[in-house]
């Protein structure tokens, strides 16, 4: 899988959100490869995009049609500067994974040492993750270049996810997931209380 994530300060929500209904209408159809996308904006203003694709191939195909140039060129013009671009092939799923079934959407952006050691250490517990935080569907974790790291989790609510948030994982699993947030470093939070969910 592939991932591109873009995010950028948004000037014109009702006019982004109008462009990315347009997408899915008319340019979605010819988008070969692509297999879905999470995005959304958050309160304060905040667009974060994960647009999947079965491979990097199938992603600079879609890029590469002219009509897709035309359509991002007035997306772009609902932002208030220049966006920012993340791509990456290094992709791991937990439990379910990315879902349009989701309610709520937290997506975190962190730097850190060792992405790979951090994403081996919250993926190692699906089991106990599944038992002990019914609230989570699933989801994705990307390795950018230079120790960036984007995470994506899909919770059935938001209601649900706060609530969850209180529960402590079990003993046996405590160290590892600490070790785990501390490998993220500083997170940047985008909460997506009202996701766009869209897949083929």
């Amino acid at each position: 899988m592939f991932i591109q994530v873009i995010q950028a300060k948004v000037k014109d929500e009702a006019g982004l959100r109008a462009a990315l209904d347009r997408w899915q209408e008319a340019l979605q159809p010819d988008a070969t490869g692509w297999l879905g996308t999470t995005a959304g904006i958050t309160e304060d203003g905040r667009f974060i995009a994960l647009a999947r694709f079965e491979s990097a191939d199938a992603a600079r195909a879609n890029s590469d049609r002219p009509e897709q140039g035309e359509w991002f060129a007035d997306v772009a013009e609902k932002f208030d500067g220049e966006p920012e671009f993340l791509d990456s092939e290094r992709v791991e799923v937990f439990l379910d994974g990315g879902s349009d079934d989701a309610g709520f959407v937290q997506i975190m952006r962190g730097q850190s040492d060792d992405v790979r050691r951090m994403h081996d250490v919250m993926s190692a517990h699906d089991d106990s993750l599944r038992e002990g935080r019914p609230d989570i569907i699933g989801g994705l974790m990307i390795e950018g270049e230079g120790g960036r790291d984007v995470d994506a989790i899909y919770f059935r609510s938001e209601d649900a996810a706060r609530q969850g948030e209180g529960t402590e994982p079990p003993e046996e699993i405590r160290a590892e997931l600490d070790e785990g947030w501390k490998l993220m470093g500083d997170i940047t939070y985008f909460d997506l209380k009202d996701p766009i969910l869209r897949s083929p």
